[in-house]
């Protein structure tokens, strides 16, 4: 088995980490791959240098894992995520961020997480992933956690129809409008009132930000929906996937949205569930009045 090893190389504690595993597959005599950046971090940092047959750009290092270690935040995750694409390289997540809702394994957890994807002790679930694409323009953007359209740079709210199935749903008039999979719904959406929707579930949620009235409320529908925004505001509109890839775009203007035809792999370990990913990092359920 074959690992490969990216990070966040701005995370203050990757150093510290990349370090130890790489021990840690040294005396194991794992073989493991190392992205180009990283190797280059320990140069710079510890003059370690690393053998040169291990160290390899993204892509090459895609190619050649079976499964690759992404070290940093959800953020970390979602950039992976989007570089790996349509490869099937399942993803392993170390959190050294604040949440980890992706990133789920802590950097103490690592080596027993390790040794048990060894053993194949492990699952693998497979994330739906959104598209949307303007007409007219060549490039598509895809999300993991949602797709988002927002007023950008202007003050006011913007006004922007939408469609399900090519069928009239309603006129928001809103600051934005979040498409969100079940992975996204504890992310952005979550924050603007949408529902928490467990992995797996088969569907997509229409949510908008700070709608201009107290009737706009998160649409659950099925994931094989094709949903088309037609942004009537005649100002420049933003549209973002995962809050990293974005286009600015002058109105009037059409974006469609539907799920694209690949997924995410994710590694999750065994002993634990969502539902404990929930309680653990969202504090779901916990009554604080009891604390003292």
């Amino acid at each position: 088995m074959n690992f490969g090893i990216i990070g966040n190389i701005r995370k203050p504690t990757f150093l510290e980490v990349l370090v130890d595993i790489l021990n840690y597959f040294d005396n194991l005599k794992i073989n493991y791959y190392i992205e180009s950046s990283s190797a280059k971090l320990l140069k710079e940092k510890l003059k370690d240098n690393v053998p040169t047959k291990r160290i390899l750009n993204s892509e090459d290092l895609f190619k050649k894992s079976d499964i690759v270690i992404a070290f940093g935040g959800d953020g970390t995750i979602l950039n992976v995520a989007r570089m790996i694409g349509r490869k099937q390289v399942p993803i392993l997540g170390i959190n050294l961020g604040k949440l980890g809702f992706l990133a789920e394994v802590t950097v103490e957890e690592m080596k027993t997480c390790i040794s048990e994807i060894i053993q194949h002790n492990y699952i693998i679930e497979d994330r739906m992933v959104l598209e949307a694409r303007v007409p007219n323009r060549k490039k598509i953007f895809y999300g993991l956690n949602d797709i988002v359209i927002d007023r950008g740079a202007y003050k006011r709210v913007i006004e922007l129809e939408v469609y399900v199935n090519s069928q009239y749903l309603v006129t928001y008039a809103a600051d934005g409008l979040i498409v969100t999979t079940p992975t996204g719904s504890t992310a952005y959406s979550l924050a603007v009132g949408g529902p928490v929707v467990a992995p797996g579930t088969e569907v997509v949620m229409i949510n908008p930000i700070a709608a201009h009235t107290l009737t706009a409320r998160p649409l659950i529908i099925p994931d094989d929906s094709v949903i088309k925004v037609k942004s009537l505001t005649k100002v420049n509109i933003h549209l973002t996937a995962d809050g990293q890839d974005e286009l600015f775009l002058k109105s009037p203007c059409e974006i469609v949205i539907k799920k694209t035809n690949y997924t995410v792999k994710l590694i999750k370990q065994k002993r634990s569930s969502y539902f404990d990913l929930l309680r653990a990092k969202l504090l779901w359920g916990k009554d604080i009045r009891h604390e003292k």
